[in-house]
Formats: structure tokens, C-alpha cells, sequence
């Protein structure tokens, strides 16, 4: 058969039923062998291969499966790099296919020509370009195979429109075996031995849970490595949800805009156990004041990631959910030990959660229609199972704070390239894989304007999502730095001209609304999660409020931001403060 009825065969021979892509000259006979196989795929036709990329992980996340991306060569596979790259940075496995000029002239300077295969290099865990037809079938097994093992991330494969066109007669691969791919899924006993002695010894232990649990659905194990060791937990922004957010031990999220209760448990214990964790700056701040007075448990399948960024004192390595029910088998003989450990930990973490969350509320309160209520509002309108995406932005951080999530997989955000414009494609590549739950979109006005001409690609396929937008006319968190840290001067953040968000609703044939006031929100959503169909709730928020507490540039978690005043991360410091 022709390569391309090859690569749709081997799709299919790979789990796949849905893809997001635009066609175009260079990968037409794909398509073409597409057609011959509506029932098998669906093809969703995006309207810019950004969204398609982030629809793929949109996909990805809320299935557990890999998401696949498709565009032609050129600026159609150039379009997909910010998502390659958004997903290689979350760890999130997609396959993107470009097409590409036939072999004869790469190299040429031929129309819509580009060197993919050197582009994607840094931003992919493997690229491969298809030189011969017999090839498609191995590789596309390969690219899957990698995407989808070890610390998961996206492959790009170039296929050349001659190799599409090619015949062969080959048979289809499911499973292959990749040379060079070596992965430790099995802990090693003694590493684990040696974790749960330092567990066992420690007075003030925390974990700092990723999102590589997520990945490894190992939520799980992480709530009864939690409770046979009686241990709090924080997790990162990319692993929020994983662990029950209304359980006692949880912390919530730490991190450069986290919970000072987070913050300070962290700044404060004396063994971290970092599970699926890869200690990005915005969970560390300074590394050097982040390590002080501490051991740290790198629990992680990667081990590029062991002392990259902070030194371990212990390295677990392999996969979180085996390495958690090894540990969890060790330590669940030593109840009485663990029974004996000093309570005023504990009791001081609980007093000061207790004290944000009264202040949370007093947020919510006060003040006229703010992110703070609009967010607080959302999360006791949720379904346990519904998912919420995000734009980047303040709304993002609002999202981190306000929502209470209890599930993996219902929330996601771009946290390591911080891509704007994620929010409306995520929400809509979550939707096609979960079409059983309500899918929202906490989104901004600079940020959904990045990709909202996907609102065309949700009319016309009936995807039903529900766009929140948190509209202050302004690049909310530029605009807080600019206020925080230039004395207000307001460069380049300002959005005088933003269009009507319910009018361009209207304009893609779908309904919208504009709330002003607090007592129009409720009902608002309401509608929209009634709706047949889309329904952009387009919320004019205060203009210039602020997300606290956050880091001073270059600073530590020591050191936070409440509006303009700066405070340590001390017990007593932390403590005055909120009662103050």
C-alpha cells in the first residue's frame, strides 16, 4: 500500500482515534488516506497547528494516552513548535507529524521547506524523518514507544511527501523494540532502605509531590505512602490534584506564588521527599537558602533530574507508583515509631493553613467582582471528575490558589514554558478525550486572545467547553511585576481596545454573556453549563488586583510578597502577619 494508508494503519494499530491538525500541500496524501478512515479517526481540523498542538496534550492529560498533532510542512509544522515545546517542558506525551518535501529536494531551499528535524532537536525526546516507506510503520511504533515510556514527552516524525506516495509491502508494527532506550522502572531496595531510615529519623517531614505522579497514576499510592507515614503534603503547580485537596495533610501548592503554608513547611522541615519533581526555579527560588537545614528524597524515573537542581541525599529512581509501594511496604512495620513523632509540626502547619484559608475567604468577600471570587465560586460549582484548564496569567495563579481539586487529571495548565494561549485548545483536546465531564477554561483576555480562533473549531465539531474569562484589560501578572517591582509604570500591558468577548462569541455563531456584578456570576455559569453548546462567560474583574504572595526576583521562599510588603518565612514573622 502507499505510505500514507501505511502511517494511518500504524496510528491505528497504536490506540489512536483522535487527531488535531490543518492539511496542506506537503501532507495531503495523508489526508487523503485519512478519508478512507472517518469511522476509525476522528480528524479534528483546528484553526492554527498551535491549538492543534495543545489540543493534542489537552488530550493526552485528561486521557492518560498520547495525543497526536498533524500539519504540513513549513510554517504548518513551525506553528506546532510552541506545543511541542510546552509539552516537552510538562513532560507530556504527544506525536506530532509534519509533513515535509518530497526527499529529492530537502536540503534545496524547496517552498515550505524547513529543517523540522534540527528546529525540534532541543524540544523533543526523539525526532525522526521517514526516508524510506518500508520505515513508517517501525517508526511510527518507535516514536509512540518513547513518547509514552520512562519521563513521557512529545516526538516529532518528518514525513516527506514522497514517502507518503511510495508503495510497500510491509507489515504493520504495534510493538517495537527501540535500541537505546533504556528505562528503570524497579526501585533499587537499597535506595529505598536508606529513604525510609531518613523518614523514620525525621521530626518535620513534608512531600513535595509533581507531576510525574500524575503521570505514573499513582495518586493512589501517594495518599497511603501519606498516611502510613502521617506526612504532609504540598505538590507543584503540575501536580496539583493529585492528592486530595480537602484531606488533612494537604498543604496545597508551593511554589513561587504557593501557600505560605507550603512555603514554610518546606523552608522549614528537616526531609523533603520530592516525588515526580524536577525542582524548577519556580518551586525552589534560591537553591542554595531552598536546602538549608534539610535532607531531600529525590524520588523520580528520570535520572538526569537527580542533583540536577538540588542535591539529594537520597535518590529513589524509577517509577513513582512502584517506588511508593516499595517505601509504603517498608515503613507500614513501623507504625509505632512513626506514632511517636513530635505533633507540634503538625499543629503549627494546621494553624497557619487555618489563618490563609480564613483569609481566602475574607478575599472572596470583599470588594466588588474580583478573580479571588469568581475562581472560590467555580470550585464549589465543580463535579469531583471535572476538568479545568488555564490560560497563563494571573487568572492561572488564582486557579492554584481558589480551586479545591481532589482528582488527577482535573487540572491543567502550562507550567514550564508558561505558554499563554494554552487554555481554549487544552479545553478542547480534554473535552474530545473526556466527554463525560464539564471541561472549563480559566482563561484571561491577553490569554485567550492567543488561540481564540479555535471558538471556529469547537463550533464545528460540537465541543462543548465553558471559556471563563477573567477580562482587567490588562497582561494581569506583567502588569502586578510592573506595579510590584517598576513603581507602576505600565509598559507595554495595557489592552485598551479589547473586542466584546460575548460579541465575538456571537460572531462564531455560538452564545455568550457579560457579567459585571457578583450576583450575575453564579447564574452565569449556571447557563453556561447548561448550554447545548459553548457559552463564553466573558467577566469584567477588578482591574488591578493582585495574586499574593509571590517571590521577589532572584529571592528565596524565605523571603514572600504580601501586596508591597516583604516578610520571612519564619513561624513568627508568618504568623503575626496574618493575624495582623
Amino acid at each position: 500500500m502507499k505510505g500514507s494508508y501505511i502511517a494511518v494503519e500504524s496510528l491505528l494499530k497504536q490506540g489512536v482515534d483522535t487527531i488535531f491538525g490543518i492539511n496542506g500541500g506537503a501532507i495531503i496524501p495523508f489526508y487523503d488516506a485519512l478519508y478512507d478512515y472517518k469511522k476509525e479517526i476522528r480528524n479534528i481540523l483546528v484553526r492554527h497547528e498551535q491549538g492543534a498542538a495543545h489540543a493534542a496534550e489537552g488530550y493526552a492529560r485528561a486521557s492518560g494516552k498520547t495525543g497526536v498533532c498533524v500539519a504540513t510542512s513549513g510554517p504548518g509544522a513551525t506553528n506546532l513548535v510552541t506545543g511541542i515545546s510546552d509539552a516537552y517542558m510538562d513532560s507530556v506525551p504527544i506525536v506530532a507529524i509534519g509533513g515535509q518535501v518530497s526527499t529529492r529536494l530537502i536540503g534545496n531551499d524547496a517552498f515550505q521547506e524547513s529543517d523540522l528535524i534540527g528546529i525540534t532537536a532541543p524540544i523533543t525526546k526523539h525526532n525522526f524523518q521517514i526516508r524510506n516507506t518500508k520505515k513508517i510503520s517501525e517508526i511510527i511504533a518507535k516514536a509512540f514507544k518513547i513518547a509514552s515510556s520512562g519521563r513521557q514527552g512529545p516526538v516529532y516524525i518528518d514525513l516527506p511527501k514522497d514517502i507518503q506516495l511510495n508503495e510497500a509491502d510491509v507489515p504493520i508494527v504495534k510493538d517495537i523494540e527501540v535500541i537505546g532506550l533504556k528505562l528503570k522502572i524497579e526501585p533499587d531496595k537499597l535506595a529505598l532502605k536508606k529513604a525510609a531510615e531518613l523518614i523514620l529519623k525525621a521530626e518535620r517531614p513534608v512531600i513535595l509531590a509533581g507531576g510525574g505522579v500524575i503521570s505514573s497514576n499513582a495518586s493512589k499510592e501517594l495518599l497511603a505512602l501519606a498516611e502510613t507515614i502521617n506526612c504532609p503534603i504540598a505538590t507543584t503547580t503540575m501536580g496539583k490534584g493529585v492528592f486530595p485537596e480537602t484531606h488533612p495533610l494537604s498543604l496545597g501548592v508551593a511554589g513561587m506564588h504557593g501557600q505560605e503554608h507550603a512555603n514554610y513547611a518546606i523552608i522549614n522541615t528537616d526531609l523533603l521527599i520530592a516525588i515526580g519533581s524536577r525542582f524548577s526555579d519556580r518551586v525552589t527560588g534560591d537553591t542554595k537558602v531552598f536546602q538549608e537545614g534539610k535532607k531531600i528524597i529525590h524520588i523520580d524515573i528520570d535520572p538526569a533530574e537527580i542533583s540536577k537542581n538540588v542535591k539529594a541525599a537520597v535518590a529513589v529512581i524509577g517509577d513513582a507508583k512502584k517506588c511508593m509501594i516499595g517505601l509504603a511496604n517498608i515503613l507500614v512495620h513501623e507504625g509505632s515509631k512513626i506514632a511517636n513523632r513530635s505533633s507540634e509540626w503538625r499543629k503549627r502547619l494546621n494553624e497557619l493553613k487555618h489563618l490563609v484559608e480564613s483569609q481566602h475567604e475574607r478575599d472572596v468577600k470583599k470588594g466588588g467582582l474580583t478573580q479571588a471570587f469568581c475562581v472560590r465560586e467555580l470550585s464549589g460549582m465543580l463535579k469531583e471528575n471535572d476538568i479545568v484548564t488555564t490560560g497563563v496569567g494571573q487568572h492561572q495563579m488564582f486557579g492554584e490558589h481558589f480551586l479545591t481539586l481532589n482528582k488527577p487529571r482535573t487540572w491543567l495548565t502550562s507550567g514550564g514554558a508558561g505558554t499563554m494561549g494554552y487554555g481554549l485548545p487544552c479545553a478542547m483536546g480534554a473535552k474530545v478525550a473526556r466527554p463525560d465531564v464539564n471541561v472549563f477554561d480559566i482563561d484571561g483576555d491577553g490569554s485567550f486572545q492567543m488561540t481564540s480562533q479555535e471558538l471556529a473549531t469547537i463550533k464545528e465539531e460540537q465541543i462543548k467547553v465553558v471559556p471563563i474569562i477573567m477580562n482587567n484589560s490588562y497582561l494581569g501578572m506583567v502588569r502586578q511585576w510592573l506595579e510590584t517591582f517598576q513603581n507602576k509604570r505600565y509598559s507595554g500591558v495595557a489592552f485598551t481596545k479589547n473586542p466584546s468577548f460575548e460579541k465575538m462569541a456571537n460572531a462564531y455563531h455560538l452564545p455568550g454573556i457579560t457579567v459585571t456584578r457578583k450576583s450575575e456570576y453564579r447564574e452565569a455559569i449556571k447557563n453556561a453549563i447548561k448550554s447545548d453548546e459553548t457559552m463564553i462567560v466573558d467577566t469584567m474583574v477588578d482591574k488591578e488586583e493582585g495574586i499574593w504572595p509571590m517571590l521577589p526576583p532572584s529571592s528565596s521562599l524565605k523571603e514572600i510578597i504580601m501586596g508591597n510588603v516583604v516578610f520571612k518565612q519564619t513561624w513568627q514573622d508568618v504568623l503575626a502577619k496574618r493575624q495582623k
